[in-house]
């Protein structure tokens, strides 16, 4: 028995706030966590794109979908597993870079851009960028880490002088001090300048964090 891959077309689902106009200031793309559906998961910025019309929020949802719980009721979605992983993970940058061209192509040049990964989306918001078509303005990595998989040479040219928040809720039940002063510690080897932002929660997001966020991009 041999193993083959085929690349066929399909359709990758996304959602957006805010209308892109060559007024748009910031654009955000948001990459859910585990068991998350975009849909979901971009309600939580709602009130940065209602707050200001120049700001635009784009949540992209990861290509594989599966029950939560056996066979049936509540959906949700993945961007990858460790099976065929290469070929997922390839599959995913394509479709956020098709993504990123679609959206940009519709604001100024000057736009600043802000990636946000939020618990498995860190890593897929971190390996689209080393392989992205523009440059980040901001990259938050919110309640989960840099992947360990990039080496140092593809690793370094992204986050060097690049502007980085890591995010954790101080109950986080996933991520404690230790795993924290770790991945600060494999940041800044990589030449990063992280800067640690923590708020009185779990494994979520927080509005008053995210606004703390949006307000230091100016």
């Amino acid at each position: 028995m041999t193993e083959h891959h085929l690349t066929v077309p399909r359709t990758a689902r996304y959602y957006q706030l805010g209308e892109v106009s060559a007024d748009t200031r910031h654009v955000w793309f948001v990459c859910h966590g585990y068991g998350q559906l975009a849909a979901y998961f971009v309600r939580h910025f709602a009130f940065l794109a209602e707050a200001d019309p120049a700001t635009v929020v784009v949540a992209p949802e990861g290509l594989s979908r599966f029950y939560l719980s056996g066979n049936g009721g509540r959906v949700g979605a993945s961007w990858m597993t460790r099976d065929d992983r290469l070929h997922e993970i390839a599959d995913h940058v394509n479709f956020l870079n098709q993504l990123a061209d679609h959206v940009l192509a519709g604001c100024s040049p000057a736009v600043r851009i802000t990636v946000l990964g939020f618990s498995q989306g860190t890593a897929t918001a971190c390996r689209w960028l080393v392989q992205a078509r523009f440059r980040a303005a901001h990259l938050v990595l919110w309640a989960g880490g840099f992947p360990d998989d990039l080496p140092p040479a593809t690793a370094q040219p992204l986050l060097h002088g690049l502007p980085m928040s890591v995010v954790v809720g101080t109950r986080d039940e996933f991520i404690g001090a230790p795993q924290v002063q770790a991945q600060l510690e494999q940041l800044r080897a990589l030449g990063a300048t992280p800067r640690l932002y923590s708020f009185e929660g779990t494994h979520t997001l927080d509005a008053a964090m995210l606004r703390t966020l949006h307000q230091t991009q100016g």
